[in-house]
């Protein structure tokens, strides 16, 4: 906790860094969402976005939150959430990472991350990532033989290139469920492949890697204009939720 004499980048009406959805859910499964805001506390004005940047995909993942809590609903999963802005600090990247606090994505540039000093990263680090840390860390903890599974949207376009690509399973060392969940995604309403638009190499499994070890683990990549709006988020979630229902070994399976 931050005393009232440390600095802080989040106001006291401003709420929790991280929220957990459904806590006593029953499933085999602990969800996650880490882009699922697009919040940037008021004293880091907008990290100097521009007006047509502050609400694109650079600054959360349009779409994800929704499909999370429909999976959430279908499978009484437990969900944990980001409440900040992936460029506050990005939950799927560890502090060392350039990509935890970015000066740019993609052609978005981010001025309130330029330079940012040893200080600012640590204070964003302790505010945001460690409560988020350390709440899934619990969640799981209490479940030690659930699966993770975790929920991102990515752009259509990247860089100018249309991405064909409309679901991805990414896996880390332990390919298991990826694999299970590509062999039932028959169910699902749009194509799926293994490893895209990334991979373990692109340095985005952080979450799986510090809190999957042990135990089933997924990262479920949408394009987001498959997600566009409630409606299809939702028929989304569902059917991932019944692409998991089929595809996750019972607790305790090798």
């Amino acid at each position: 906790m931050t005393s009232p004499s440390e600095p802080s980048i989040l106001a006291a009406g401003e709420g929790s860094p991280v929220e957990c959805l459904n806590p006593q859910g029953t499933a085999g499964v602990v969800l996650v969402c880490e882009h699922a805001s697009p919040f940037i506390p008021a004293g880091l004005t907008d990290l100097g976005l521009s007006e047509a940047d502050r609400w694109s995909h650079a600054v959360w993942d349009p779409g994800a939150m929704e499909v999370a809590r429909a999976m959430s609903a279908a499978l009484d999963a437990p969900l944990v959430a980001a409440r900040v802005s992936r460029l506050v600090y990005d939950c799927n990247r560890p502090p060392e990472a350039e990509g935890a606090m970015p000066a740019r994505t993609e052609t978005v540039e981010v001025p309130g991350n330029r330079d940012l000093t040893p200080e600012a990263r640590a204070l964003r680090v302790r505010e945001v990532y460690e409560p988020f840390r350390r709440t899934l860390a619990e969640v799981l903890a209490d479940r030690p033989n659930a699966a993770l599974v975790t929920v991102h949207s990515f752009t259509p376009v990247w860089f100018g290139t249309p991405r064909s690509a409309e679901i991805g399973l990414l896996h880390d060392a332990d390919d298991r469920l990826a694999r299970a969940m590509l062999g039932k995604s028959s169910i699902l309403p749009s194509g799926v492949a293994l490893n895209v638009p990334y991979s373990a190499a692109d340095g985005v499994t952080h979450t799986l890697r510090e809190h999957g070890q042990g135990r089933q683990s997924v990262m479920i990549e949408i394009r987001n204009d498959l997600i566009a709006d409630t409606a299809a988020a939702h028929e989304m979630g569902g059917a991932l939720a019944a692409v998991c229902i089929a595809s996750i070994a019972p607790e305790g399976a090798a």
